[in-house]
């Protein structure tokens, strides 16, 4: 099976969601504050992934060296995006972002899951960096399709017994980084919960 196929296999339409079904009703409620908005969202504290430890090596400048860390590097970072540290966030923890500029109106439609999703991704059983590229790929695609909002379903499984939910962690980490991304937040109980995101993104330019 194509590298294709096997994304899209992760793709999916409202028609097939495995999350439920996107709720098109409108908010009508009017000036909205941000305390009001996030009334409800209880602030966690977060700890940072430490760094593997590594020894410090001597600098080395053979061309085939520089290669081998060439193709290293850019298998690590895609459109910016490192695997290597994140911010760690709880499993059951709400998750909500904005860029400049977003009115609190909107924010709070796409919160409460009144903006219709368009296409979702499942990153179920992906490994970091499966999900980082898949990610990456799938946000670059709907934009170019202009799509107004998607969703991720990152889960919230933790990652080995006794240890934080990883992909969740990463996923709210570099959604933060696409330019794409206009603002995101967990998604309602019937499209997934605290496991998945509505993802708002900007409009491309014709």
């Amino acid at each position: 099976m194509s590298d294709d196929q096997n994304s899209s296999n992760k793709r999916f339409s409202p028609a097939n969601s495995p999350v439920g079904s996107p709720d098109a009703s409108t908010n009508t409620d009017s000036g909205p504050s941000f305390l009001d908005l996030m009334s409800d969202v209880t602030p966690i504290k977060h700890d940072k992934v430490a760094k593997a430890n590594t020894k410090r090596l001597r600098k080395r400048t053979d061309l085939a060296y520089l290669r081998a860390q060439a193709v290293q590097e850019q298998d690590k970072v895609i459109d910016g995006l490192s695997s290597e540290v994140v911010e760690i966030v709880e499993s059951d923890e709400e998750l909500i972002f904005a860029t400049s500029g977003i009115q609190i109106t909107k924010l709070k439609r796409l919160r409460k899951g009144h903006i219709p999703w368009e296409a979702g991704i499942d990153l179920h059983g992906m490994t970091v960096d499966e999900a980082r590229d898949e990610l990456s790929k799938f946000i670059r695609d709907s934009t170019f399709e202009g799509l107004r909002c998607v969703i991720v379903v990152h889960g919230k499984a933790y990652s080995q017994a006794g240890k934080q939910p990883v992909l969740k962690s990463y996923v709210n980490d570099w959604l933060r980084q696409l330019p794409q991304v206009l603002a995101f937040a967990s998604a309602q109980a019937r499209d997934g919960g605290t496991g998945a995101l509505y993802v708002l993104l900007r409009q491309s330019k014709s």
